[in-house]
């Protein structure tokens, strides 16, 4: 493990030799600066300034954090926050055998009230613990009963709830820590989708499960994720085509985007998200098809998403100018967009910005906030740095997040 110990220009060369064992001229090349400039970097005869620090840990493939020396940032611990009963539910802990099911339009409104509560509401985190346990127990018992019935009518708008359903539930469960449970209720999305043989619920539940694999911080997860993207885009192609089958393969479009990006081949990133998922988004317009909430907007906040990861925090700060993500159906995609903005300003070591995002993404969702390892980190790399006239607000931030 690396020394915490270590200055700035020995944790340059540390990661330079770990990753790839690259030269100092290759490295140097790639992000702009002189050879002799990285070798003043790594002697400690120089120290580089935010936007070199920025381009030299994209290349390096680790965090501006793990650079500065703070070695917990190279892969945030996630917080598990998943209600205990959500979990017990998924373990079959439902009503006895012998009890009615619930009606499947019954079901059919209460999920949906639970999709509406999970991507507008402030408190979704709260809110779902209290309405998912019962939830899921109830579908899960009707899936059984219908299942075992002769009424083929209702046991496919059973199935077709049930993968309504675990689709919610990848993203509370991936949200809320729980990486195994995500997997596997991605997994039960794809069975009843494919039992209901819904073509369109079925790709919907492979971008479930694409999502999944890129929270993962292992690279094969990740290549994975767009293996599964676009052999699910292949398969949707095969059958007629719609405004909402077009809408859930830019989706899954964007999940390849986020693996090209997140294994560094930029290029590739670049070039799937401008020719395939853009032509779809401006073919379909705004829309939240399957709960994707694909669109031109999100196609846009893609692309600021790959020049945050690359440490482009300038040409990210520009897309982000003309992006507006205030009308997006979902709470969590416009927390998202915010969180990665901060992130641009936090790159360039623009506390202030960093600090004015912070507090109004604590406003707009303070139980997402909370959640988020991305944030923490910010927060506690503003506690070291900040000057004084802002210290008073960032540590009443971090407590108001229990993070002290």
């Amino acid at each position: 493990m690396i020394s915490p110990k270590l200055p700035v220009g020995e944790r340059v060369k540390y990661f330079r030799r770990k990753n790839g064992n690259r030269t100092q001229a290759a490295v140097a090349g790639l992000c702009g600066i002189t050879e002799r400039y990285l070798q003043q970097i790594e002697a400690g005869q120089k120290v580089p300034s935010a936007d070199v620090l920025a381009r030299l840990a994209a290349e390096l493939g680790v965090p501006m954090a793990a650079l500065l020396g703070d070695d917990t940032a190279e892969e945030s611990a996630v917080l598990v926050t998943a209600a205990p009963e959500v979990a017990r539910a998924l373990m079959g802990y439902g009503p006895p055998r012998s009890t009615p099911p619930a009606p499947p339009a019954q079901l059919r409104e209460r999920v949906e009230r639970a999709w509406q509560s999970w991507q507008s509401s402030k408190n979704r985190f709260t809110e779902a613990a209290r309405l998912l346990p019962a939830l899921i127990s109830d579908v899960e018992h009707a899936v059984r009963t219908y299942r075992r019935g002769s009424d083929a009518q209702a046991r496919r708008e059973v199935l077709r709830v049930a993968a309504d359903m675990y689709g919610l539930l990848r993203s509370y469960c991936r949200r809320a820590g729980r990486l195994d449970l995500s997997l596997m209720v991605a997994d039960r999305a794809i069975r009843a989708a494919e039992d209901v043989d819904d073509p369109l619920r079925i790709a919907a539940a492979q971008w479930n499960l694409g999502h999944v694999l890129l929270s993962h911080s292992e690279p094969g997860a990740v290549e994975e994720a767009k293996e599964i993207a676009v052999q699910a885009v292949e398969q949707l192609r095969q059958v007629p085509a719609t405004r909402e089958t077009k809408a859930v393969e830019g989706a899954l479009e964007l999940v390849a985007v986020v693996s090209d990006a997140r294994r560094r081949h930029w290029w590739d990133a670049r070039h799937r998200l401008e020719e395939r998922a853009a032509p779809l988004a401006e073919k379909v317009g705004e829309g939240n098809a399957q709960r994707t909430v694909f669109g031109p907007t999100n196609v846009r906040m893609h692309a600021m998403t790959i020049e945050m990861l690359a440490g482009a925090a300038a040409e990210g700060l520009r897309v982000a100018d003309k992006i507006d993500a205030s009308g997006l159906p979902s709470l969590e995609r416009q927390f998202t967009f915010g969180l990665e903005l901060a992130r641009c300003h936090a790159l360039r070591r623009e506390d202030a910005a960093v600090l004015v995002h912070l507090l109004d993404l604590e406003e707009m969702a303070p139980e997402d906030l909370g959640r988020s390892p991305l944030a923490r980190d910010m927060i506690l790399d503003l506690q070291k740095r900040v000057r004084p006239t802002l210290r008073r607000q960032v540590t009443g931030l971090a407590e108001r997040l229990q993070i002290l």
